[in-house]
């Protein structure tokens, strides 16, 4: 969201972290919280619940400076991310993986890594959190990032610009490295999926990321149907929240059959 173009469509959160280096465990190795959570995470839901939490996340925004928030963005074009790593240590590797998961995750999302800058339309810059101010005025300028930095004190952030048919064309997702291996994977997941369009916060919906009362740390079954609801292709840029309502009988089955295939044991 730059310049005259900037929409202030920002997902925000934040946490107390300590200044101490911390040292990035491999890609691969699953953190000890995130596991523990995992095979904790509840997986059945009804339909009503789905549909409440998908209502309420979709649309509207934790914080917007102009436009409507009461219509679906999302991407209707592919999705390149490229990564720029300026923080110590550089966990390039683990926001590689993370990219992956949600690629294998959501059905109809054209999600992947870009080659270059310029064919990205999707961006993560990663930094020590004592330039995490820098990098939000360099990246915001200055009366957006003062509102963002005296509001909100963010740790993580990210957002969004969209043209006028609520199509999303870029994102921007800045995320601080030195940080525990838990609470890196928990703001990288949020940030980058808020990133693609549910860019609301919730405290009313217990079982989502998109919750700051909530820390998971991997993309868990509730916000996979959440993500897959909203690129289901039947779900349009700009619908209204009765327009999707009245698809949900004929989304949400499809959704369902996706996320039991891709989360099975034995895959």
């Amino acid at each position: 969201m730059l310049g005259r173009a900037l929409l202030g469509l920002l997902a925000l959160w934040t946490a107390a972290l300590g200044h101490c280096e911390v040292a990035a465990a491999p890609a691969g190795t699953e953190n000890a919280q995130i596991k523990a959570r995992r095979s904790t995470e509840r997986t059945d839901f009804t339909d009503k619940e789905i549909a409440d939490g998908f209502f309420k996340l979709a649309f509207g925004a934790e914080m917007h400076r102009g436009g409507r928030v009461d219509r679906i963005r999302k991407y209707d074009r592919p999705v390149r991310v490229f990564i720029e790593n300026r923080g110590k240590p550089d966990r390039s590797s683990q926001v590689r993986s993370v990219i992956a998961d949600i690629k294998s995750l959501i059905a109809n999302l054209d999600f992947d890594l870009a080659e270059k800058r310029e064919s990205a339309n999707f961006f993560i810059t990663l930094v020590r959190e004592r330039e995490l101010g820098r990098t939000i005025r360099g990246l915001y300028g200055g009366r957006q990032s003062r509102l963002i930095l005296r509001s909100l004190e963010p740790q993580c952030l990210s957002g969004f610009r969209k043209d006028a048919g609520f199509q999303i064309l870029r994102s921007n997702v800045i995320l601080v490295t030195d940080v525990d291996d838990f609470t890196f994977y928990d703001c990288a997941y949020e940030e980058i999926l808020q990133a693609l369009g549910p860019i609301n916060d919730d405290s009313t919906v217990p079982w989502t990321m998109f919750n700051d009362d909530v820390q998971k740390g991997f993309f868990d079954i509730y916000d996979q149907h959440i993500l897959n609801i909203l690129y289901h292709p039947r779900v349009r840029p700009g619908m209204r929240p009765d327009e999707v309502r009245a698809l949900l009988p004929d989304v949400l089955p499809a959704v369902r059959a996706f996320i039991a295939k891709t989360n099975r044991k034995d895959r």
